[in-house]
C-alpha cells in the first residue's frame, strides 16, 4: 500500500464478548483492512480495537463499526472505571507510512462527516483534527461525560461538529481525532527497585519531576513565589513514563509512551535511558516494544546504530531490521518476530497479494521472460536488469564504507550506498509495475462496446492504458540514468578493487535505459494525444543520450584504472 493508516476506536463494552465480536466482524467485513489487535477490559468495561490499513477502507471499517455499536450499546446500562460518553468513545486515525498528520486529519473529518451523516452520532473532532484549540485535548471534549452529555450540548461552544445537536441517550456522543503514532515501549533494568526505576522515569520524561529537598522521591517540595511547586523537566520531549517492577520477568522496567516519533525517536529514548541509569548505577539489560510498530521506526533504529558504528546504511532493510533489534535488545524477553510486530509486515501476511515478479527467484524470473506469454516482456526485464545495475553501485559503495584506511570516509560512502538503494528499490517496483501497465491495457481492450457510452468508456481506458505503459519504461529511464551518477561517483572515488563492478553496474543502466527507452517507442503508437506523445518521447530521448554519456565516461575511468 502507498498509504497506510492505522484507527484505534475504543467501544464502551469490555465484558459481553458476543457484542465486541460482532463489532469485530463489522470491521473484518472490509476488504484492504487488517484487524491488529481486540483488547477488552472487565474492570473498564472497555475495548480498544487495532486496525490498519488503506485510509478510505480503514474510514469505512470505522463507520461500520460505530453503526453496529450504536446498534448493540446502551450506554444508558453502562458502567465502567474508565472516562467515556458515547458507545464508540474515542477514534483517532493515525499516520503510519506514505502519509502525513494534515491528510489523516483530512481522513478524520471524512469519517466524522459520515457517523454524523450515515449513523446518526454526535460528533466532536479533537487533537490535530481540532476544530477550535479548546477541543484539541480529549479530556476537554470528554469532560462531563456520558451522565454530563446534555448540559454540554446545551452550551453554544459545545455544538457538535457533525450529527445532530441533540443528546442520543442511547448511543451518546463519539470523539473523533487524528493524532502521531503512539509507541509503547518498555526499558529492562537490572534491578529489582521500583524507586531507582522511577528515579531513571523522572529523569527522562517530558514532565520530569517536582523539585524537593534532599532525597528527590520523598524530600521537602520547593515552592515558587505564588505557592506552586516548582518542577524539572525531563530530558526527553513528547515521552511519558513511569517505573515498575514486573513479576513475570523479575525486573524493573522503564515504562514510556513516545507520542511523538518526530521529537523522540525510539532509539533516542533508548540511549537516553541507558545514560540517565548509567548516571544511577545501573544498567539496560534490553527492551520491549507493547503492540506493534511502524516500519520507519524501527529502519531509523536500526540506520541510527550503524551510523554510531561508522557503517554503512545503505543495507538492505532486514540487515537493518536485524541491527535495530540486536541494539535495542529487543529479544531479550522474547523474541522479536518483524513479520508480527512491524504494522507493514503484519498487513502484507494478512492481505492476501498476487506473486510480484521481483520477488521470484532468479531461475523463476528467467523462466517467466521465455514463457509463452507476452508479459513480463522487455519493459520488466529493463528494470530488472537497470536494479542490477543499482545494486552493484550500492554494493561498490558498502565496500568502501568498510575498506581499511578509509574509516574516515564511511559517512560519504554511506550516503551514496542509500541512493543506490534506494533507486534499486524502485526498478524492483516497476519490474511489476510495467507488467502490470502491459496487462492494464489487455484489460481495457476487454471491456464491453455493445453501446455508445461503453465504447466512449473503453476508449477512454484504452487511452489512459496506454499512456501509462509509455509512463512506466519512463521511469525506468530516470532511476537507471540517476544510477549512473552513483555507479560514476564509486567508478572514480570508491574501492579500486571493485572498479569493474561498476563496469559492469553501468553497462546494466546503460541497457535498461535503451531497453526502456524502445519500449516507450513502441507503446507510443496507440496514444492519440501526439502532443503528450511528442513531450513525452522527448524526455526519453534525452535521458538516453545522458545515458549514452554517462556510459562511455564510467568505463573511460575503468579502464584508465585497470
Amino acid at each position: 500500500m502507498s498509504q497506510i493508516i492505522e484507527c484505534v476506536p475504543n467501544f464502551s463494552e469490555g465484558r459481553d464478548l458476543t457484542v465486541i465480536r460482532q463489532i469485530t466482524d463489522a470491521i473484518e467485513s472490509v476488504d484492504g483492512v487488517a484487524l491488529l489487535d481486540v483488547d477488552p477490559g472487565q474492570a473498564t468495561n472497555r475495548t480498544v480495537v487495532t486496525l490498519a490499513g488503506d485510509p478510505s477502507q480503514v474510514v469505512e471499517a470505522a463507520v461500520r463499526a460505530a453503526k453496529k455499536a450504536a446498534e448493540l450499546i446502551d450506554m444508558r446500562q453502562h458502567r465502567g472505571e474508565h472516562p467515556r460518553f458515547g458507545a464508540m468513545d474515542v477514534c483517532p486515525l493515525v499516520p503510519v507510512s506514505g502519509i502525513s498528520l494534515e491528510e489523516t486529519a483530512a481522513y478524520a473529518h471524512q469519517l466524522a462527516k459520515r457517523l454524523g451523516r450515515e449513523a446518526g452520532l454526535t460528533v466532536f473532532c479533537y487533537e490535530h483534527a481540532a476544530t477550535s484549540d479548546e477541543r484539541r485535548n480529549l479530556a476537554n471534549v470528554r469532560a462531563g461525560e456520558y451522565e454530563g452529555l446534555e448540559a454540554k450540548l446545551a452550551k453554544p461552544e459545545w455544538q457538535p461538529d457533525y450529527g445532530p445537536a441533540e443528546v442520543n441517550l442511547k448511543s451518546g456522543a463519539t470523539a473523533v481525532g487524528a493524532r502521531q503514532f503512539l509507541i509503547a515501549y518498555n526499558v529492562n533494568l537490572n534491578t529489582t527497585s521500583t524507586r531507582r526505576a522511577n528515579a531513571v522515569a523522572f529523569d527522562v520524561r517530558e514532565k520530569g519531576r517536582i523539585a524537593r529537598t534532599g532525597d528527590p522521591l520523598t524530600g521537602d517540595i520547593i515552592r515558587d513565589d505564588q505557592g506552586e511547586p516548582v518542577t524539572i523537566p525531563g530530558s526527553l520531549k513528547a515521552v511519558k513514563a513511569i517505573g515498575w517492577f514486573i513479576d513475570e520477568y523479575g525486573i524493573a522496567q522503564i515504562s514510556m509512551n513516545l507520542t511523538d516519533l518526530n521529537q523522540t525517536p525510539l532509539h533516542t529514548a533508548f540511549d537516553e535511558v541507558c545514560k540517565k541509569a548509567e548516571a544511577r548505577g545501573m544498567r539496560v539489560t534490553g527492551s520491549e516494544l507493547v503492540g506493534l510498530v511502524p516500519l520507519g521506526a524501527i529502519l531509523d533504529a536500526g540506520r541510527y546504530f550503524l551510523r554510531k558504528q561508522g557503517r554503512s546504511a545503505g543495507v538492505p532493510d532486514h540487515e537493518i531490521i536485524k541491527i535495530a533489534v540486536k541494539s535495542l535488545g529487543l529479544d531479550e524477553l522474547k523474541p522479536f518476530e518483524p513479520k508480527e510486530k512491524i504494522i507493514e509486515y503484519k498487513l502484507a501476511a494478512q492481505e492476501p497479494q498476487p506473486p510480484l515478479l521481483a520477488e521470484q527467484t532468479l531461475t523463476e524470473f528467467v523462466e517467466s521472460a521465455a514463457a509463452e506469454s507476452p508479459a513480463p516482456g522487455g519493459g520488466s526485464v529493463a528494470a530488472a536488469v537497470g536494479a542490477l545495475g543499482s545494486a552493484l553501485g550500492t554494493m561498490v559503495a558498502n565496500l568502501s564504507a568498510h575498506k581499511r584506511g578509509w574509516d574516515e570516509r564511511w559517512e560519504e560512502f554511506s550516503d551514496w550506498a542509500e541512493r543506490g538503494k534506494a533507486l534499486y528499490e524502485e526498478l524492483l517496483r516497476l519490474v511489476d509495475e510495467d507488467t502490470a501497465a502491459f496487462d492494464g491495457i489487455l484489460a481495457s481492450f476487454r471491456l464491453p462496446q455493445s453501446s455508445e457510452a461503453e465504447r466512449s468508456e473503453r476508449h477512454r481506458a484504452i487511452q489512459q492504458a496506454t499512456k501509462r505503459a509509455i509512463e512506466v519504461p519512463l521511469q525506468v529511464m530516470e532511476a537507471s540514468v540517476q544510477s549512473m551518477k552513483v555507479l560514476q561517483a564509486m567508478a572514480q572515488e570508491g574501492n579500486p578493487a571493485s572498479v569493474t563492478d561498476a563496469g559492469v553496474g553501468a553497462l546494466s543502466a546503460r541497457a535498461a535505459a535503451r531497453g526502456a527507452y524502445m519500449n516507450m517507442q513502441i507503446n507510443s503508437g496507440d496514444l492519440e494525444d501526439k502532443r503528450v506523445v511528442e513531450d513525452l518521447l522527448a524526455r526519453g530521448k534525452a535521458l538516453e543520450e545522458d545515458a549514452a554519456a554517462m556510459e562511455v565516461a564510467i568505463l573511460e575511468i575503468v579502464r584508465d584504472k585497470l
